[in-house]
């Protein structure tokens, strides 16, 4: 199968600040001035546009943060000319989600960006109540969910696809191993917090998945509790593997280095989830189960830019639309998985692209 052009490219882990010339704010225009009330993109609007992407969190250590902002950039880049400067500001909201409102409020409230773009599933709704307070801001909003608001356009990813081709390349690399003599594979799953769509969407579909190769297989499931903490992964996975898990979708935040470390020192192995993971640990890392957040993030900028980004409207997309993808076509996958395990990896990735396998959100 074809590899998708789309791939995550490193990035500095350090707040990042993406400039094609310094935008100079208090003039008129730029889409929050005008009294232009339609729902569609307003880039077209202004001369020079400004927009601010939200770091939910740090850049250092958040993979598909940096393709947040490096999709965005690009979508920039790509539409900027001598007579139109774009500018892109990357801000980090850090760890404290209590803060995150009163950070995008500010943003809001200073008037100095037509568009701001963040990617988490708590940001509708903390869009939602911004919006109310200023009714000319316009929001970008990835991973998420909400319909109906004329400032708001969210884009969220078939994550029970993603989860459920986890679960099925986890299953298959477990009984590989050797468990067929128990009553059922186990498989787990380390999660930095519960939210939602974790519990909702992400957890089924991996069990679902899991459960296609072996309808008796549990997974075990375990929270570390916040995002950055690698030694406490490191002990939930380490009492997973002696607990009899030998493969583990690690969904942690930094706490993911401590996942594999385990797993690497134990003989287990990991799945990973959002980016292509395999150079991580290879070896270890057993499979890669990624959304291309890059591009999407590039291409509902230049739809913003262009004035046709459909604000109100929420979109789900998946395997089929390009979004949400398994990595098969990488050196140290084909290297520590099986021939049949492959196999039988891309036939259930066909069917699922295809539409034979459909899987309800």
């Amino acid at each position: 199968m074809k590899q998708h052009a789309w791939k995550y490219r490193g990035m500095p882990r350090i707040m990042l600040v993406f400039s094609l010339l310094l935008w100079v704010g208090g003039s008129k225009g730029f889409g929050l001035g005008s009294n232009d009330a339609s729902t569609k993109g307003s880039g077209d609007r202004g001369l020079h546009p400004s927009i601010a992407v939200f770091i939910p969190g740090v850049m250092s250590g958040s993979p598909i943060y940096e393709m947040l902002a490096e999709g965005v950039k690009q979508g920039a880049a790509e539409k900027s000319t001598s007579q139109r400067k774009i500018t892109v500001t990357v801000i980090e909201g850090g760890f404290n989600q209590a803060e995150w409102e009163s950070r995008i409020t500010a943003l809001a409230a200073s008037g100095s960006y037509d568009l701001i773009v963040s990617s988490n599933p708590s940001l509708p709704a903390i869009a939602a109540s911004v919006s109310a307070k200023f009714p000319k801001q316009r929001f970008l909003l990835l991973d998420g969910a909400l319909t109906g608001n004329p400032q708001i356009y969210t884009l969220r990813y078939k994550q029970r696809e993603q989860a459920y081709m986890a679960g099925h390349i986890a299953a298959l690399v477990a009984k590989e191993a050797g468990h067929e003599s128990s009553p059922g594979i186990r498989v787990g799953l380390v999660a930095g917090q519960e939210y939602p769509a974790m519990n909702e969407v992400i957890l089924p579909g991996y069990r679902e998945g899991a459960q296609q190769v072996d309808p008796k297989c549990t997974v075990d499931f375990r929270v570390v509790g916040n995002w950055f903490d690698a030694g406490k992964g490191a002990e939930l996975a380490a009492d997973m593997i002696r607990g009899g898990v030998k493969v583990i979708l690690t969904i942690a935040g930094g706490a993911n280095e401590g996942v594999v470390q385990a797993a690497f020192e134990a003989g287990a192995k990991v799945v990973w989830f959002d980016t292509n993971g395999y150079g991580v640990r290879p070896g270890t890392v057993v499979g890669s189960a990624v959304v291309y957040q890059d591009k999407a993030a590039y291409e509902q900028t230049i739809r913003f830019l262009d004035g046709t980004l459909p604000f109100g409207k929420a979109e789900l997309l998946g395997v089929a639309e390009g979004y949400v993808d398994f990595i098969e076509a990488d050196s140290d996958y084909q290297a520590s998985v099986s021939a049949p395990i492959r196999e039988k990896q891309r036939i259930l990735i066909e069917q699922i692209r295809s539409g034979v396998l459909q899987l309800e959100e």
